[in-house]
């Protein structure tokens, strides 16, 4: 079989993106605490699980050559458009990269890494003044900074799903969840009646639009 210009053994490229999104991510994120390393290390993790099969060595493809094989006979397994399973498994034509669902991957991905640079600016400022962040995403919801994390690894799982990733994603959500009640914890304790009020009238992880359309 003639193959597709090869996508794999591309290490240094599994080195220089993994690099180039977790310096993007730990610049907006700049973690100080425990906490925030945990939630740090989790996200990359899967980022780098992810570029290590998307240029290094595709084990998902690898796991699921015979079942590939024979339903896509003519399929070039060490293509690196091949990788793009959800394209691959649609039966998509043409280049994976002008997709649906490829396209929104980008949208997730940029409404990610801007929710995670606002959020970060808003909670820097106010624990410079030791008061509760509510101003800015924290507004509308009472934890930014893990729905962009969220937002982050979905745009990556639409844009190549692998099998390790896909058992990542649902194990990490949980976790920023169990996070995000514990931090409520910490904050209920330090500000109080303060912290009630605001969680009162702020949703956890998705904003009430509805209640803001009845306001306006």
């Amino acid at each position: 079989m003639n193959h597709d210009q090869p996508g794999y053994g591309l290490w240094m490229l599994v080195i220089l993106n993994s690099a180039i999104f977790l310096m993007f991510a730990f610049s907006f994120f700049k973690p100080q605490t425990g906490r925030d390393w945990r939630t740090f290390g989790a996200f990359a993790a899967f980022v780098v699980a992810l570029f290590v099969e998307m240029y290094g060595f595709p084990l998902t493809i690898y796991l699921m050559s015979g079942w590939l094989q024979t339903k896509f006979p003519s399929l070039d397994l060490m293509s690196h458009n091949t990788g793009h399973l959800w394209s691959t498994l649609l039966g998509e034509k043409g280049d994976p990269h002008f997709g649906v669902l490829h396209i929104a991957s980008y949208v997730f991905l940029g409404l990610g890494f801007y929710l995670l640079s606002a959020a970060w600016n808003v909670l820097y400022q106010a624990q410079r003044a030791n008061r509760l962040a509510t101003t800015g995403p924290y507004a509308r919801i009472r934890h930014p900074q893990y729905v962009a994390f969220v937002a982050i690894l979905l745009g990556f799982l639409f844009q190549w799903p692998t099998l390790l990733t896909l058992v990542m994603f649902p194990i990490l959500v949980a976790m920023y969840g169990r996070l995000a009640i514990t931090e409520e914890r910490e904050m209920r304790k330090r500000f109080g009646a303060e912290f009630d009020a605001y969680a009162a009238r702020t949703p956890r992880f998705f904003p009430d639009l509805r209640g803001r359309a009845s306001a306006a």
